[in-house]
């Protein structure tokens, strides 16, 4: 069913730099890269980001999902809440847990992450409850209680923001609202090498050192770019019909979310340079940046990125033409205007589409 929200969506192209630091690494431990245009970039995946965003959320103050393996002790906790023993407890999220999973170990671990919410968990324990707590349930019985139970708007934002596949239950799935593309340098960037040592406090006889060892880092301007689909976020069950503090929590979420990875020892906590947000009818719309940024007259790569973005993004909006679809468009960053302002502007634009 169609509505207002119907093919819109909110998106931001973000320009963000770093200083030293190994935001996502991989399996060796390097920061990741990829080649854009024949030349090595600095990358952070899309998935990295994507918790990181979840955790703002949860430090915002906003209830999120949980995505485990342990789905059976989930239940069995909201079981035993509601007078179950601790037999039936354990039983009951044993048979929950083998309703979504292919598989289950003995000490309750599925074979797969399932993205839960505590409203879920809760709905199948109210189930089990009617049964008198007997986990001798029909799988699509479970199913159906599980999802009649979700309330992204209570407990599960980050359900409808980033979606949900089940391989055992389709109908449990739930197509993401929100789409991130992986955050890539808009400039060369080469990974460099930290040779540390470590000074053995206790050991008088040797002034060498006590350890040595090497890690990669990087420095980077990224572009990052995240599409949230608004129409898409109402049909995933918010629960009330102003959508707007879903959209306002992610915003906030997306302006403070930084990746963990080496916090301690390479803090690397800077907010955006500079963000142009659109609210746009139509298919999603990125830059691509396949030419590397080069700083120009002086400036530093976070201006002459901005400086490509407006450029390329102004070329790409008079090449789509009326097909574009531009409803407002908005500028943040410093001396041009921040959050509390774009989330102003964004929710005077809802109300009157």
């Amino acid at each position: 069913m169609s509505s207002k929200f119907t093919n819109t969506r909110i998106e931001f192209h973000i320009i963000q730099s770093f200083p030293v630091s190994c935001l996502n690494r991989d399996d060796v431990g390097a920061p990741k890269s990829a080649l854009i245009g024949g030349i090595e970039r600095a990358r952070v995946s899309s998935q990295c980001w994507k918790r990181a965003v979840r955790l703002a959320m949860h430090d915002l103050g906003i209830a999120i999902g949980s995505r485990t393996k342990y789905i059976s002790q989930c239940v069995a906790d909201h079981c035993a809440a509601l007078g179950a023993s601790a037999e039936q407890a354990k039983t009951c999220g044993e048979a929950a847990a083998k309703a979504f999973a292919k598989s289950v170990k003995e000490d309750g671990q599925s074979d797969t992450l399932f993205f839960i919410s505590e409203s879920e968990a809760g709905g199948l324990a109210n189930f089990f409850q009617k049964t008198g707590f007997d986990p001798k349930a029909d799988v699509k019985q479970l199913q159906k209680a599980c999802k009649d139970a979700i309330n992204p708007a209570h407990d599960g934002l980050d359900i409808a923001l980033f979606g949900r596949m089940v391989a055992n239950a389709q109908e449990m799935n739930i197509e993401a609202a929100a789409s991130f593309a992986h955050a890539i340098s808009t400039h060369k960037a080469i990974p460099e090498v930290d040779f540390f040592t470590a000074v053995d406090d206790c050991n008088k006889n040797d002034s060498g050192a006590g350890h040595m060892g090497s890690l990669e880092f990087n420095s980077a301007t990224y572009y990052r770019y995240v599409s949230l689909d608004l129409g898409q976020l109402e049909a995933n069950k918010i629960a009330s019909a102003d959508i707007f503090p879903a959209v306002e929590a992610f915003t906030k979420a997306l302006f403070i979310a930084v990746p963990q990875a080496r916090q301690a020892t390479m803090t690397a906590a800077t907010p955006w340079d500079y963000a142009l947000v659109t609210l746009r009818k139509g298919q999603r719309v990125q830059i691509p940046f396949n030419e590397a940024v080069r700083p120009q007259n002086g400036t530093g790569l976070a201006a002459a990125s901005i400086a490509q973005l407006k450029d390329r993004f102004q070329a790409m909006e008079k090449f789509y033409g009326s097909l574009f679809g531009c409803k407002a468009k908005w500028e943040a960053a410093p001396g041009l205007g921040g959050i509390d302002e774009l989330l102003s502007s964004m929710r005077s634009a809802l109300d009157t589409l």
